[in-house]
């Protein structure tokens, strides 16, 4: 294999660029060429195929900056449709044309979808990124838990969980422990938490602070970090009168309470609250708008004004009770070192797997007590239900407690490997040396895309 592609999927993460520069590290090394594709997989629709060269001469180009977050080559939701045989023949004589003899793709289980049908045509493989965390099994066989039935309501079909599992649960059978991108933004998440607390201490308000995640828990439970004092996840169905009695009960004990709730948290019929309008994204996933405010709601009509009136904290509920979502700077700025690190490793990973012959596979994150994390390579097909559909994992029940509205202890088990040394002395350092350097009032920012855009090349 002597020239290969990469391309970015899906939303941004703050290690995108630190998984490219881990590929085209362990490229130079292996003596391949690598393309990087600009725009995902919408590159690949575009005639002219825009791409850069990112080791001319098996030397990686400077733009490429692991310390950066984002991806330098662009990101998009086009997936390829796997029943567009048409767009697939235009695919692969572009990508022929280009000389590629595998494709790198870097994304989440959108991504894993879109790479479906490319990988029948040439060797692809996958290295996992998502901040929700949510793209791995619990446990080996877990896809062939998904039953699934027609939906009555729409055309197509309706998946559900099976209640009897098919395993034991045990963290250390967990396929791809974590993901490039989690830990970055559970540090943004958990200290924002820290920083909202002092706000509702000081002026004693009830703080709900929302953060993304969809449908799968990992970032609420990781947000426990910044000791709220209550975690909703969306695995868990909201008990109203548990919540509020725990409420009422942290209240008049500390005149404050913090409540971190994820995005697609979900009543007792198993409705998103924040679901207020089903508008969808370009993968067709479900925009959620107001889990955080629909909660707000909630809080009010319970508590009532006479509840804050009483102790002479506040006038309404309206005003002891306010949101916050922590929204997208999840997503952005430096990675910090648990990430960059093994990013870079799983990057790595991914080019021997496609040099070895290890085709339709994804490099993997694994983790135990005897090895502590180390990486591995999967075949995409252990992902898929028995009918080629692939679900975002779930937060298992035995990491959440759902009494105490708090990670359990096997989620602080869980979650204490990944965070016990996540941060580097060099992302201490940054801060000082670089947030406030006088420069940065002098100089425009300059974007990557200006000099990456000089790069650029195009097929004739």
């Amino acid at each position: 294999m002597k020239r290969v592609a990469i391309l970015t999927a899906g939303g941004d993460t703050p290690a995108l660029n630190a998984t490219i520069l881990g590929a085209v590290t362990r490229a130079n090394q292996r003596r391949v060429e690598v393309i990087g594709l600009i725009k995902g997989f919408s590159s690949c629709f575009n005639p002219r195929l825009p791409h850069v060269h990112l080791n001319p001469l098996y030397s990686t180009i400077p733009e490429l900056d692991a310390t950066k977050g984002g991806t330098m080559l662009g990101a998009s939701r086009d997936y390829v449709d796997p029943n567009d045989k048409a767009s697939h023949k235009l695919v692969s004589d572009r990508l022929s044309r280009l000389n590629v003899d595998g494709l790198l793709c870097i994304g989440g289980d959108g991504t894993l979808n879109g790479m479906q049908p490319l990988a029948e045509m040439l060797p692809t493989v996958l290295a996992p990124k998502t901040i929700d965390n949510d793209l791995g099994m619990n446990y080996l066989n877990e896809p062939d838990e998904w039953v699934r039935k027609p939906c009555e309501e729409r055309p197509g079909y309706i998946y559900t969980r099976s209640d009897r599992p098919r395993a034991d649960f045990d963290i250390e059978q967990m396929i791809n422990y974590v993901t490039p991108g989690f830990a970055t933004s559970v540090y943004v998440s958990a200290s924002g938490v820290e920083r909202i607390r002092t706000t509702a201490e000081s002026h004693r308000r009830i703080a709900i602070i929302e953060v993304m995640g969809r449908h799968s828990g990992y970032l609420a439970l990781g947000s426990a970090y910044g000791q709220p004092d209550i975690v909703l996840i969306p695995e868990a169905t909201l008990n109203v009168e548990r919540l509020v009695d725990r409420v009422r009960e942290l209240y008049d004990l500390q005149k404050n309470v913090v409540i971190v709730c994820g995005e697609g948290i979900v009543d007792e019929n198993g409705d998103e609250l924040g679901a207020e309008k089903f508008s969808t994204d370009p993968a067709g996933n479900i925009t959620l708008t107001g889990a955080a405010e629909a909660l707000r709601w909630i809080l009010i009509e319970k508590l009532g004004d006479e509840f804050f009136r009483r102790t002479r904290r506040a006038e309404t509920a309206q005003a002891a009770v306010f949101t916050r979502k922590v929204g997208h700077t999840q997503r952005g700025g430096r990675p910090i070192l648990f990430d960059r690190f093994y990013a870079a490793q799983l990057g790595g990973k991914a080019i021997d797997m496609l040099v070895d012959g290890q085709h339709n596979t994804v490099s993997v994150l694994q983790w135990n007590h005897r090895n502590g994390f180390h990486v591995e390579g999967i075949p995409s097909n252990a992902f898929r239900d028995r009918w080629g559909h692939i679900h975002a994992r779930y937060v298992h029940p035995s990491m959440y407690d759902p009494v105490r509205l708090r990670p359990s202890q096997t989620g602080i088990e869980y979650l204490e490997p990944i965070f016990r040394n996540a941060i580097g002395e060099d992302d201490v350092e940054v801060v000082r040396e670089k947030l406030f350097d006088t420069g940065n009032l002098i100089r425009p920012f300059h974007s990557v895309n200006i000099d990456i855009n000089k790069r650029i090349r195009y097929l004739d």
